[in-house]
């Protein structure tokens, strides 16, 4: 439905599953305002279906529902509730073509190592839809992430549990010193004679010259960025770290986001690997190399890889030998064995960090016992403002959640904005030389002299989302009245461009006396300190630091980033609804496939969901559709009040249980309502005949916990039996048609 009111998206693993539950008690409860839900498939499975047609059955095929999506967004009428999808890393989207091969769809293999026109061609389109390939087609506006009220209440009276800082952990955040994305960076603005296509080319030793990109569009006033990190002393400073690491006796780790950068962090993650096994590399690395052996799939591929080989016997007892002399490894799975190095995309950055300093510096060690840990982040653009939080809880202890205020965060994203390491003007340098930016007039904007295997990478920002950015900095401002700060440092070239936009704005508003510029260090710090007083702020970011700051306030303040409040204010007037950070939890699949039992917490959809009925109140002059939004802000005050979130373990309640009480709590605030009468008397004896029914639908619900759950897929599920899964009870399926 490309025309429906609101467009809800179908995504991956636990949201989606979620959805199958959710979505018909909204579109039901919808339609009663003369609201219309219409879906369109963001998923992963989805988006490689749809970028193979002609290898497909009529049947088969399906839209390029996120090409839809990307023209809709730009549209004043936009309403669009935006799940959390698949950023893909390689492994997760081999395993994805693998299953709908499997499912008779006959779309081509992953080509790892293109040789011919057609493997090239075929990679390209594949590359068009791994790592964060939905995000910046989707947002066409800059980013609004807070805690609603009633999630930051809930917080404070029932408090998550805190790991205890102890002054002397070992716990470090560690991070190059020279030669990395930041120390190498530079930045300039087009301007107007500058303006038009432009190219990337490496110029090598012997004059020769490729071109790496050509035809790359800069308007005037785009900030454009470029920067590279040296191969040689990133594999400097990992061995320095794994040696480090060993002789404080803590675990190894490295903090990446091999998703959303995912042309550069792949690399990165793949150096960690080889320098952690660098033995076995000086000395199997040819034959590993000629058998398609590729560390940058992580150390999960590299031993299945090994196994199927002539000499894999013996690579493996090597492989073996040199971990027995390596530091213990942080974990993703201590009880599988499953390594921090494993897959690239099992510990991310801004979900891992977080987590592990909410614990109180500890992380997982392979012996199943937490433990100090060095937190390895190769570049250093962002890795202080870690350095800091562990520093700071070091000295203070742990947050208290039942006391902290909150950071909000208001970031710029929209038009690709700061697309670090995911923009396709990122590139594995193959031969030694000299890369620049040719502009269109023949200026040479950046340069930078490289060597051979050196990651380089450019991006940039426009100027109508720079100053859309600090315009709704403004107003996010003088609505909360509380501390605000723009989180860059005026010695980063990027973000030394970035004030030039930034303090003409805010002294022409005569509002600059309202905000502080602070490096990302020390507004790290003041902002730490400022929620330890019970005060709130608001974090002012480029994009990179939004992905991560939502995450890590967040989890510090409400134990998770899943529950927050992310409106994103599309630029040509319409709303886009983003359902809370956290990713797609893979692991509460797992558990309802084992045991029918979906622990994910839908609190961010029942967020978006509120804020997507008033704004459509507000576009389409729809007053039920506005009541029906206030609605559901007290259908969730009571999903909370009352504990009906899901709950870890089988026999508690669970997802399916939650939306339970959601839909009871939303038609009663409905049946209760006084401003309209009809909503009033259509769902009084729905909120009656629910209440009524409540013994026999959570016994329904909950009949088959504790068994396996057949979903028929994990990338693509079967609908009929996802909707059986998940949608059990034939009382409120009744109740609800």
């Amino acid at each position: 439905m490309t025309n429906a009111d609101i467009i809800y998206t179908k995504v991956d693993e636990a949201p989606q599953l979620a959805s199958a539950s959710l979505l018909p008690i909204i579109q039901s409860f919808a339609a009663a305002a003369g609201v219309s839900v219409g879906v369109k498939d963001i998923s992963l499975a989805g988006r490689i279906i749809a970028t193979f047609p002609e290898n497909l059955t009529p049947e088969q095929r399906q839209p390029d529902d996120l090409a839809e999506l990307g023209q809709l967004v730009k549209t004043p009428t936009a309403n669009v509730i935006k799940l959390p999808n698949i950023s893909a890393s390689v492994p997760q989207l081999v395993a994805a073509v693998k299953e709908l091969q499997s499912k008779g769809y006959a779309i081509p293999d992953y080509p790892a190592d293109p040789s011919t026109d057609a493997e090239k061609a075929i990679r390209a389109r594949f590359d068009a839809i791994k790592g964060s390939a939905v995000n910046p087609v989707l947002r066409e506006g800059n980013s609004d992430r807070r805690a609603a009220v009633a999630v930051k209440n809930y917080a404070m009276a029932n408090p998550h549990s805190m790991g205890k800082w102890a002054p002397d952990s070992k716990t470090v955040v560690s991070t190059m010193s020279a030669n990395d994305f930041f120390s190498n960076e530079k930045s300039a603005t087009i301007t107007a004679e500058q303006a038009g296509p432009a190219r990337i080319e490496l110029t090598a030793a012997d004059g020769s010259v490729t071109v790496l990109k050509d035809g790359v569009k800069y308007a005037a006033g785009t900030v454009v960025d470029a920067t590279f990190m040296s191969a040689r002393a990133l594999d400097s400073f990992l061995a320095e770290q794994v040696a480090a690491t060993k002789a404080a006796g803590t675990l190894f780790s490295i903090h990446l986001k091999a998703t959303m950068m995912k042309v550069s962090d792949p690399i990165l993650f793949g150096h960690a690997v080889k320098v952690f096994l660098q033995p076995v590399f000086d000395k199997f690395g040819d034959k590993m190399a000629a058998a398609g052996v590729n560390p940058n799939s992580g150390l999960g591929a590299v031993l299945d890889q090994v196994a199927k080989m002539d000499e894999g016997t013996e690579i493996l007892a090597a492989i073996d030998a040199v971990m027995a002399e390596r530091p213990p490894m942080y974990m993703v799975n201590s009880d599988k064995g499953i390594t921090n190095l494993h897959v690239p995309s099992d510990v991310i950055i801004d979900a891992s960090l977080p987590a592990l300093i909410r614990a109180g510096g500890k992380g997982w060690g392979p012996d199943g016992k937490a433990a100090d840990t060095n937190c390895v982040i190769p570049d250093s653009s962002y890795a202080p403002v870690y350095d800091e939080t562990v520093k700071y809880f070091k000295e203070t202890g742990a947050l208290d959640p039942t006391t902290a205020g909150t950071v909000q965060n208001v970031g710029l994203m929209a038009q690709k904005a700061e697309e670090y390491g995911s923009h396709p003007t990122t590139f594995e340098i193959p031969t030694a030389g000299n890369v620049r930016i040719v502009l269109a007039n023949g200026d040479i904007l950046h340069e930078h002299t490289v060597e051979a295997g050196d990651i380089w990478r450019s991006a940039s920002s426009n100027q109508a989302p720079i100053e859309d950015w600090v315009q709704l900095a403004i107003s996010r401002q003088k609505a909360e009245g509380c501390q605000a700060i723009f989180w860059l440092d005026e010695s980063r070239a990027h973000d030394a461009e970035l004030l030039k936009y930034v303090r003409p704005i805010l002294a022409k508003a005569g509002v600059a006396d309202k905000f502080q510029v602070l490096t990302p260090r020390a507004a790290t710090r003041l902002s730490l300190e400022t929620i330890r007083k019970g005060q709130n702020s608001i974090a002012i970011t480029g994009n990179v630091l939004r992905d991560y700051l939502t995450d890590l306030f967040p989890i510090l303040e409400l134990g998770t980033s899943a529950k927050m409040l992310s409106i994103v204010k599309l630029m040509n007037g319409g709303g886009m609804f983003e359902t809370g950070a956290g990713g797609s939890a893979p692991k509460h699949v797992q558990q309802l496939a084992e045991e029918n039992h979906l622990r994910w917490d839908s609190l961010g959809e029942f967020c978006a969901l509120g804020e997507s009925l008033k704004f459509l109140a507000e576009t389409k002059a729809n007053d039920k559709a506005r009541i029906l939004g206030i609605a559901v802000d007290r259908a969730t005050q009571g999903v909370l009040d009352n504990n009906k979130s899901p709950a870890p373990k089988v026999g508690q309640t669970d997802n399916r249980t939650s939306h339970y009480y959601f839909a009871l709590y939303w038609a009663q605030a409905l049946a209760n309502q006084n401003e309209d009468a009809s909503l009033t008397a259509h769902f009084a004896p729905i909120a009656k005949v629910l209440e009524e029914n409540e013994d026999a639908i959570l016994a329904e619900l909950m009949a088959d916990e504790g068994k396996p759950a057949d979903l028929g897929g994990y990338f693509l599920t079967d609908a009929e039996k996802t909707a059986n899964v998940m949608r059990p009870s034939a009382t409120m399926l009744k109740i609800l048609a």
